[in-house]
Parts: structure tokens; sequence; C-alpha cells
């Protein structure tokens, strides 16, 4: 009974005060985990093996966001399809759009493909330009800077402890970034083929080229029609790049084609079981495209 009762206030002492952070994406809670640790109680919405653009709203969802003190979102319109509901049932003033609880992260970081104009006849397009910037890793040290700034705005108490953090995070992820550039380096000019355009970011950074999508618009499964012209004027493609949330069978008879491999890449930190932070979601996706 002694050993209860002091659990039970270890526990209580090492959760009250604590920042309450709720991440739309699990990329987004490896962040803040290594900026807040232990100053901050985190819950993340998607999982890593969901498509982020159609996650399922649930009860317990709406719970986390009533107490959050913060949430923070990718933004870009990504979470558009299901974060909505979830912040009108939380009936939480302070994570509302404007106000000081809600880090809308897509605003740190220049956003690609922005159309000129969009209509139902485009797809499944993103109005503010392609959302899924975390897959440069390039961009991750401002988005880590963002984040430090928020939790000390919302926690001055402990903004020494979230710099010094954010400092030893940037300094780790410094020094792999060197080691990633010179791995992503070697795959220059390299001709690719993408499912979704989910990896652009990746690709633009390092030089890669993309020579088309399995998806004829963005959101709208494969067709026989677009495979057989994609196959027409398709050259020298070495890889088509498959994410873990959609089917596999178009990706796989195109690469047969086109005598190319099929590499299933993490998007996200858990897409796949390797890639368990945002070290080893790079870390992954190096070591898929140099087999």
């Amino acid at each position: 009974m002694k050993w209860f009762v002091f659990l039970f206030f270890l526990f209580f002492s090492l959760s009250f005060g604590q920042l309450k952070v709720v991440a739309t994406y699990p990329w987004i809670g490896s962040l803040v985990k290594e900026i807040g640790k232990d100053k901050v109680s985190l819950y993340v919405i998607a999982k890593g093996t969901e498509d982020p653009h159609f996650v399922v709203p649930k009860p317990s969802h709406i719970a986390k966001l009533r107490d959050a003190d913060l949430l923070i979102i990718q933004g870009a319109q990504l979470e558009i399809g299901f974060l909505p509901p979830l912040l009108q049932q939380s009936n939480n003033p302070r994570i509302q759009p404007g106000r000081e609880g809600l880090l809308d992260l897509s605003q740190f970081v220049a956003l690609i493909e922005k159309p000129a104009s969009v209509s139902r006849a485009m797809g499944d397009v993103h109005p503010e330009g392609n959302p899924h910037y975390q897959l440069d890793p390039h961009n991750i040290p401002v988005l880590a800077k963002a984040v430090e700034k928020k939790l000390c705005e919302l926690d001055q108490s402990n903004c020494s402890y979230y710099g010094r953090n954010l400092e030893n995070f940037l300094s780790l992820w410094n020094t792999k970034l060197k080691e990633w550039d010179k791995d992503f380096e070697k795959l220059r000019g390299t001709r690719v083929i993408e499912y979704h355009k989910l990896y652009d970011y990746l690709l633009n950074r390092y030089g890669m080229v993309l020579v088309g999508t399995l998806e004829p618009l963005p959101g709208i499964p494969p067709t026989a029609t677009h495979i057989e012209e994609l196959l027409k004027t398709a050259q020298k493609v070495k890889y088509i790049l498959q994410d873990v949330y959609h089917e596999k069978r178009a990706a796989q008879f195109v690469a047969k084609k086109l005598n190319a491999k099929m590499v299933v890449l993490p998007h996200d930190v858990g897409a796949l079981p390797e890639a368990k932070d945002l070290f080893s979601l790079f870390d992954e996706i190096v070591r898929r495209l140099s087999q």
C-alpha cells in the first residue's frame, strides 16, 4: 500500500504542471518530444500508417483537444478532412484558429506547387501548396525552432530548458544532415515515379527527377488509361516510390513493365517499424533508396 501511494504521488508530481500538447501527426510528436521532453504531456492524433489526408475522427481525440494547452498542426489544409469537427466539438477556445494555443508549422516553410487556381477537375489539390514539407530534412531545424519558441511562449518558466533541448537537437540533426546530404547526393539525376505527390520536397532538395505519378490527378486512383500513357512516355526510370497506405498493385505493375524497382518509403514516423523517430525516418529513406 505504501508503494502504491508513493507511485501515485510520483506520477502526480511528474505530470502536474506539464504543458498538454496535441500533435496531428507522429513526426510533429517526435519533434515535440525532442524539445519538450518531460515538461510536456503529448498526444498524437494520427498513426504513421494512416493516410494523412483521411484520418478518422474519434471521441478520444476530442477529449484530448478539450484539455490541450497547445495544438500543433501540419497545416496547408492537410488536416482539412478531419480536424475542423474535432476542434469545434472540443469547445477549447485556446486552440482555435488565431489563438495562442494553435501552431501551424506550414507557416514557417516555403511551400511548393501552389496552384494558380483550384477547381474540382484538378483532383484533391491543396490550394496553399504541397503540404508534405517535412520530407525535406533541411526544413526540420526551422520547424524545431518554431516549436521551441511556442513552448517558451506558453511555458516561460521552462524556456531555458526548452532552449537547451533545442540546441542539443540541432547539433545532432546538423551532424546527421551532413551524412544524409552526402548519401542523397549520389541519387541526383535519378528518375523516379511516385504514387502520390508525397516525396516532392525530398526530390527537389536532392535533384531527383520526377517522371510522373501513378495517380492521374491528386487523390484519384490509377486508371488503366493513365498507366498506359505513363508507360509510353516514361524512360530510364529507376524507382517507383510507393507509400505505405495506398495499394501496391499499380506500382508493382509499372515497375515490372519499366524494369524499375518499387521502393516502399516511410512518409512519417511510425509508417514503417524502422522509422521510430525523425532521425530514423530519414535513415530508413536513405537506406531503402541505396539498396
